[in-house]
């Protein structure tokens, strides 16, 4: 149940920081949001991003063996960037209809999956 609860809350986190990071990009799109000064933007993005932590750092303190977690720290780092690239690519393909989902980004993906194998490997 700790590995479910670490996943959907390192998914939340991960939803978060992707708006955080990259849905700003957006803003010239939006009426009202259009002309505003890279300081406002910043505080945009800072109050966003503090959702991430309410989800980021439960998920790390639930996840981690050393707090009677399933994890290694190692492992949550790999489940972390692995969950973060995949909101991201869902994220860009649906946000950003410009961009595009290429076989070299497949390949990567697929160098991830192994990743999380041979860290996950005892």
């Amino acid at each position: 149940m700790k590995a479910v609860t670490t996943v959907v809350l390192l998914v939340l986190s991960n939803i978060f920081m992707t708006f955080a990071w990259y849905g700003h990009l957006k803003f010239k799109e939006m009426k009202g949001f259009d002309a505003l000064p890279l300081m406002w933007i910043v505080i945009i993005s800072w109050s966003i991003a503090l959702f991430e932590y309410m989800f980021q750092v439960p998920a790390n303190r639930i996840g981690y063996h050393g707090n009677g977690g399933p994890f290694s720290l190692m492992e949550l780092k790999v489940l972390q960037e692995v969950i973060t690239l995949t909101v991201f690519v869902v994220f860009s393909l649906l946000v950003f209809k410009n961009e595009t989902f290429r076989i070299n980004h497949l390949i990567g993906f697929i160098f991830l999956i192994l990743a999380v194998y041979f860290i996950f490997k005892k």
